[in-house]
């Protein structure tokens, strides 16, 4: 009950007219922030922070608007993905996969109508488990260590090889490349270069979305300039931009899944959205008898799209209860919070019990406000479906050169993404598939940098990954990822 009283006060925080007016407005720019790839919530929240500071905004608002940017960036990731194969940014590019699948077979509307209810549904049931569970979880996530992590990044990839219908051999290479690029750059232990070939453009690695724009937005530009005539329209009219009380309900439970299993990853610092819809996508493919995943399955949508939402709120559990960011947006927070004269941490609920339950009743808030925004808006996103090709292709470029260069501004980065959207073209062609590449890139630098400090505090022990109750857990769910497949085909099919 007393949490009740608490969401009940940070609900008179969150109402007042300031602070409603900033949680609309960083629920839309977040989502239109969203929908433009390169750009990402952590560089709408750097620009606006000096703007913040000199309005002399108290900290709880100024949260309040930045995780509204955050949360409302997850709705908007999914159009750009859906609608033109265009991630926003890297968790939403596990959406993309049946999100465009839909939009190919005139199913646009729908896709975008599951992403919003599944963003909306994982976003508000994962703010519960942050109003009742933060203490708890708190505790559990400053546990995990290298060694957890590296286990826990095991049990990624065993899951990422259900991600491809041609078999786990094309699965594992896909995302042997990834792992290959993630680690170009200077060695973050010993500092010598790899893979550099001595071109200093390379020393600092190759940035997450030139990888992803390149292999998703520039092999979907070239298969259009293969496949069929650029003069055509993308897609027939589409009139049902709804889904039905019977595809809402199949996808019911996908979706409640993957917000606890989202939560769960969000509360891990480090981890992230990325991590986090991937595993969902992965889960929920293992868990389905019958699907279509990969080939234009709502699940495929709603499955990620709830998990990123819950994984942005559950974010904030390590950021104000541990003080410790687990990714780019929550550091530019943890930054401007610190700026503002408040030290995230153990203490936060006690000493500054405002920011806590003002944020959370903010987020029930801003959820509200987005799926009236989104849902209204699927019609006007659709058309985007009726530009022809000759149109919609140099669109998709632009986008592409401009979501790169703002990112590094380099030139070289373009030409890399070029590059990377030849080999994804092909591997397209040849039936390899982009998601375990992906999610190669993302967890080749988390898994290599926890097993080598893993192994330096055990002074090269490997019983370290097999010695907490943590590890053992992962250990025995990473083997069930191999071994129940199997039984269900073995026994149930």
């Amino acid at each position: 009950m007393e949490a009740l009283d608490l969401l009940i006060k940070g609900f008179e925080i969150a109402l007042t007219p300031l602070n409603l007016l900033l949680v609309i407005l960083g629920g839309f720019f977040g989502t239109i922030i969203g929908m433009l790839p390169g750009i990402g919530p952590v560089n709408a929240i750097a620009i606006l922070f000096p703007i913040v500071y000199v309005l002399g905004l108290p900290p709880e608002s100024a949260l309040i608007l930045f995780a509204g940017i955050f949360y409302g960036s997850q709705y908007g990731n999914s159009i750009s993905s859906i609608l033109l194969n265009v991630p926003g940014t890297s968790s939403s590019a596990v959406t993309a996969i049946d999100g465009n699948a839909l939009a190919k077979k005139g199913k646009g509307g729908k896709a975008l109508a599951i992403s919003a209810i599944a963003s909306f549904i994982g976003g508000t049931l994962s703010i519960f488990l942050l109003i009742f569970f933060a203490p708890a979880l708190a505790e559990i996530a400053i546990d995990f260590g290298p060694a957890e992590y590296s286990v826990l990044m095991v049990f990624a990839f065993l899951a990422l090889a259900t991600f491809g219908g041609t078999g786990i051999a094309k699965s594992m290479i896909s995302a042997f490349l990834g792992l290959v690029i993630a680690s170009i750059g200077i060695d973050p232990l010993t500092g010598t270069t790899r893979l550099t070939f001595e071109n200093q453009h390379l020393y600092d690695g190759i940035d997450f979305i030139v990888v992803v724009i390149g292999f998703f937005a520039i092999s979907e530009l070239l298969e259009m300039l293969y496949s069929s005539d650029v003069s055509k329209k993308t897609t027939q009219k589409i009139n049902k931009v709804m889904i039905s009380l019977k595809e809402f309900k199949n996808s019911i439970y996908s979706i409640f899944r993957s917000c606890i299993s989202g939560f769960l990853v969000g509360v891990l610092p480090g981890a992230g959205a990325t991590i986090a819809s991937f595993l969902a996508y992965s889960s929920e493919k293992n868990i389905l008898k019958v699907n279509k995943f990969g080939q234009g399955d709502l699940r495929g949508v709603a499955a990620p799209e709830s998990a990123n939402n819950a994984s942005a709120v559950g974010s904030f559990i390590p950021l104000l209860i541990l003080g410790v960011p687990g990714s780019e947006t929550t550091a530019v927070m943890l930054g401007g919070l610190t700026s503002l004269g408040v030290t995230p941490g153990p203490t936060l609920l006690e000493n500054n019990a405002e920011i806590f339950w003002g944020l959370a009743a903010s987020m029930f808030i801003g959820n509200l406000f987005l799926i009236f925004l989104n849902l209204p808006l699927v019609r006007v996103f659709v058309t985007i479906l009726h530009t022809p090709k000759w149109i919609l292709m140099p669109l998709i470029a632009l986008l592409s050169v401009i979501g790169v260069y703002t990112t590094s501004g380099s030139s070289f980065d373009i030409v890399l993404m070029i590059v990377f959207g030849v080999i994804g073209w092909i591997m397209r062609r040849t039936g390899f598939p982009l998601a375990p590449l992906i999610l190669g890139v993302v967890l080749g630098g988390l898994i290599e940098t926890n097993f080598r400090r893993a192994l330096i505090y055990s002074e090269g022990q490997f019983d370290i990954f097999f010695s907490s109750n943590i590890t053992q857990i992962l250990w025995l769910i990473s083997i069930g990822v191999i071994v129940l497949p199997w039984l269900k085909k073995k026994f149930f099919s």
